[in-house]
Parts: C-alpha cells; sequence; structure tokens
C-alpha cells in the first residue's frame, strides 16, 4: 500500500482555511494511520487532535481538509512567518 497523506487547516476563531493558525496531517501506511502537526522547529511531530476531531472531542479549532498543493504553500508561509 502506497503512503496517502491527507491534510488539515487548523482554522480557529476569526481565521479562514487559507489563513489557519495550524497545520497537521494524517499518513496512512501499511502500518496503519500517524497523525502529525506542523511545528516551529519545520518538523512534523505526532498529534492527536485529528483523532479527537473525529470523535467529536475537539472543543478548539475546526479542522478543514485542504489538498497537498495547499498544504505545501502553508507549510511554506508557516517557514516565513516563524523565521521572522
Amino acid at each position: 500500500m502506497a503512503e496517502q497523506i491527507i491534510y488539515y487547516a487548523i482554522v480557529g476563531t476569526g481565521r479562514t482555511a487559507a489563513d489557519p493558525s495550524g497545520l497537521v496531517r494524517r499518513r496512512t501506511t501499511a502500518e496503519g494511520a500517524v497523525d502529525e502537526s506542523f511545528t516551529r522547529d519545520g518538523s512534523w511531530q505526532f498529534t492527536n487532535a485529528i483523532y479527537q476531531d473525529e470523535r467529536g472531542e475537539n472543543f478548539g479549532p475546526d479542522l478543514i481538509e485542504i489538498s497537498a498543493d495547499e498544504a505545501a504553500a502553508l507549510v511554506e508561509r508557516f517557514r516565513q512567518r516563524w523565521a521572522e
């Protein structure tokens, strides 16, 4: 099974999918799903945000599914913003 990745923009109050407060992804491999959040150091680290959202346990920002191209643009934007 080839790895599949679904990206989600973290959209809090006053934010949109085009200007989210964060980015998470779910990578699905033959071994199962791994949920990760893009961090300020430019790495992807474990998160339970997607799992909680699916179970209705997320009482914070909404997760909005976005394309891989949109996610790549957000990664670049976050890198530039956080480098300042």
